[in-house]
């Protein structure tokens, strides 16, 4: 397997976005907002996407590992570097986590949250999501919307939007994402395609991924082309030039302008 990746912040903070490839494992984690709110950890979400990162990669080096073992382990791990911190807070550090890995003849997915794995079949594309999210507190995420992005209103309804989204985070009542406890790893979106049935994948980010999903500016298969033609930076240059045309959220309401990006795209 051959993977390409690439990253990019969708402004002028930290990347909170992590990717990695090897001949057998494309992993992308998206850390997610924290909206000025106190997250009990002193490390932040770049050093948390950083290590857990590392340590799934590490923990699935064994292709006898599944995938969601090896998640809860990676889980574990990263919980066990920091314990100073209050992993009890609704806020801690967490992410979003899709993986890919190659293995014996098929490919192994993991989905958690709403970073994508999309699978180009020689007939039809696959789009593997968990958008559980979006079921989560409705009302709160269309008044975020109503409003212009860089406004002190837009900024306000973003706080209650996150802290009233913590508060379902990781429960039965909301939705699932990598935290601080492994129990995480049995909630996500899990299975395997045979690798005969595959041309390319592509492991996604949601700040890459709305270029199709959000914006509607292309479709799976532009996407496809555009990964071929350019690679995971080109696919990312294009999602910045379509945010370009709509700096403040008027036509695509959204948390930011730019939201940071990440792309893995595999082929064999």
């Amino acid at each position: 397997m051959r993977v390409a990746i690439d990253t990019q912040p969708g402004g002028a903070a930290p990347n909170e976005d992590w990717v990695a490839g090897t001949p057998t494992l494309a992993v992308v984690l998206d850390g997610l907002s924290t909206a000025g709110l106190d997250t009990g950890c002193r490390h932040g979400v770049p050093w948390y996407v950083a290590h857990l990162g590392s340590q799934l990669v590490a923990q699935l080096a064994n292709p006898g590992t599944s995938l969601a073992i090896g998640l809860a382990g990676a889980l574990e791990q990263v919980a066990a570097l920091h314990p100073e911190c209050d992993l009890g807070n609704p806020g801690t550090p967490s992410a979003t986590v899709a993986v890919l890995r190659e293995r014996e003849g098929f490919l192994d997915h993991l989905v958690l949250a709403d970073s994508p794995v999309v699978l180009e079949g020689h007939q039809n594309l696959t789009v593997i999501t968990d958008l559980r999210v979006d079921d989560v507190l409705p009302e709160l995420r269309a008044e975020v919307e109503q409003y212009e992005t860089h406004t002190a209103d837009h900024r306000e309804a973003l706080r209650r939007f996150v802290t009233a989204q913590r508060q379902t985070r990781n429960t039965s009542a909301g939705y699932w994402v990598a935290a601080a406890g492994p129990e995480a790893a049995d909630h996500a979106l899990v299975g395997s395609t045979p690798t005969d049935d595959v041309r390319a994948a592509a492991v996604l980010s949601d700040g890459a991924s709305r270029l199709v999903t959000e914006y509607g500016m292309a479709t799976w298969p532009e996407v496809f082309k555009t990964l071929r033609i350019g690679g995971p930076r080109e696919l990312i240059n294009t999602v910045r030039k379509v945010e370009a045309t709509d700096p403040t959220g008027r036509r695509w309401p959204r948390y930011k302008p730019g939201d940071d990006a990440s792309a893995a795209f595999c082929q064999w």
